[in-house]
């Protein structure tokens, strides 16, 4: 009986040669290497990956360091003309003329004068603020019917982006020009129905008469704010809900109101911030007073208040101090309503 030679190479099907006693092969390692070692691929492939890593750490940090880079122009901006001139504005309130801390300005708050700014600044942000929700969600009520890359949707969005912030001098002279004392609809109107509105004192000129330019843009802005939300009702829940035996009134009483309304209120408030913080249309109508912006301009040109100092920087406190709960309160509510838009 003849042996092959252990030198030999093995033909095909054969075993190869068996391993010496004592040294048995781990599972999926080649005999004679070493534990966690590829033969011949992860030998050639290792001192090319230690190299990319290196080479890929500084890219990284480099392309950090340009992103950063990119940004300073914008934290430039944020820093000189927001952050720094807020808090000088609200930490003057603060102190007296002679740089002294004093907390004895913050009485401001008890004028009548201060309180009727703050009560026409409520007024006036609510009143809009729900006109402009209730007639912006019917807006986007109508919109959701009409196909979303059509001609007329993207015209009102395109008009509803511009107009939410057409306001200022531009705006108070189209309504001068309209429903003015003079104005074509106030001719008009008096020639054709013998009405004048403004019999008794001329209305646009006054806190009340701001809610309909104010009106003109809160519209818009819901309409911006609201319709994604509109967009992210799901027709098949109306589906499931119909399959169920539901009827149309149940579903949006159970279903889509209650989805939509936390979009809703966060709107509302969004508004309501615009208003409350709007300056230039007013200041283009109203010479002095009546609300919170046109009262710390009459403190900044004269001071009107006896025995306190410093009362536009307490005003504007104030007014950051109401916007800052506005704006939590909408931050919570948009969270809240965008678990059903994703």
């Amino acid at each position: 009986m003849t042996t092959a030679s252990t030198g030999a190479p093995a033909t095909s099907g054969a075993p190869g040669p068996a391993p010496a006693p004592g040294r048995a092969s781990a599972p999926g390692r080649a005999p004679g290497l070493a534990p966690g070692r590829t033969p011949g691929l992860a030998s050639s492939l290792a001192p090319a990956d230690a190299t990319t890593r290196r080479d890929a750490g500084p890219r990284v940090r480099r392309r950090a360091g340009l992103a950063w880079l990119g940004l300073t122009p914008f934290a430039a901006y944020v820093l000189l003309f927001l952050a720094v001139p807020a808090v000088i504005a609200i930490g003057s309130g603060f102190f007296t003329s002679d740089g002294a801390f004093t907390l004895a300005n913050l009485g401001a708050f008890a004028e009548p004068s201060v309180l009727r700014a703050f009560g026409g600044s409520f007024g006036l942000s609510a009143v809009s603020a729900v006109l402009g929700a209730v007639i912006g969600a019917l807006v986007c009520w109508a919109l959701s019917a009409l196909r979303p890359d059509g001609l007329v949707r993207s015209m009102i969005d395109s008009a509803a982006s511009v107009l939410a912030q057409f306001g200022g001098v531009m705006l108070a002279f189209a309504f001068i020009a309209t429903i003015g004392v003079q104005g074509l609809v106030t001719t008009w109107l008096v020639t054709v129905f013998d009405v004048d509105r403004n019999a008794t004192g001329a209305f646009l000129y006054t806190v009340p008469g701001l809610v309909i330019p104010y009106v003109y843009f809160q519209v818009p802005l819901m309409v911006l704010t609201f319709m994604p939300a509109l967009e992210g009702v799901k027709t098949q829940w109306g589906e499931a809900a119909a399959t169920l035996g539901a009827s149309r009134a149940t579903y949006w009483r159970r279903i889509g109101l209650p989805v939509l309304a936390p979009a809703f209120w966060g709107s509302l408030l969004l508004l309501f911030a615009n208003g409350f913080s709007s300056f230039a249309t007013a200041a283009a109508l109203i010479s002095q007073g009546g609300i919170v912006p046109l009262t710390i301009r009459t403190q900044l040109t004269s001071e009107t208040l006896i025995g306190l100092q410093n009362v536009a920087g307490v005003l504007a406190f104030g007014m950051v101090v109401v916007m800052a709960v506005v704006m939590g309160a909408y931050s919570l509510l948009q969270r809240r309503a965008a678990r059903w838009q994703r």
